[in-house]
């Protein structure tokens, strides 16, 4: 079988889309950075950068800057609130990574 033959039954993935997810799997690929995402997704609830901070347990700077690319990547909300930055886990990732992973893969989302 030719490998670069395109399977007719599968939907093509745009250069467009493959840069996005492409972007999306580089922001993701610090250990830090997912911790930092695993303790805002499960706390159920919006957090300051500083409790962020406590649970993590590495230093403010290195929560804010890596934060701030989960945010460029809107895999969370900043919101500023006074002298504190409140953040929130963005819901739409639970839908979107997903189905990004399935049209990588070659299949239909649901």
């Amino acid at each position: 079988m030719n490998t670069a033959t395109q399977n007719p039954t599968r939907p093509a993935l745009s250069q467009d889309d493959a840069d996005e997810y492409a972007s999306w799997f580089r922001c993701l690929a610090d250990g830090t950075r997912l911790l930092v995402l695993n303790t805002v997704a499960t706390a159920g609830r919006t957090m300051t950068v500083g409790e962020i901070v406590d649970r993590v347990g590495v230093g403010q700077s290195t929560v804010s800057h890596h934060l701030r690319t989960l945010a460029e990547e809107r895999f969370v909300h900043m919101q500023a609130d006074g002298t504190r930055t409140l953040v929130t886990v963005n819901p739409n990732c639970l839908q979107e990574f997903p189905e990004a992973a399935a049209r990588i893969m070659g299949f239909h989302s649901p």
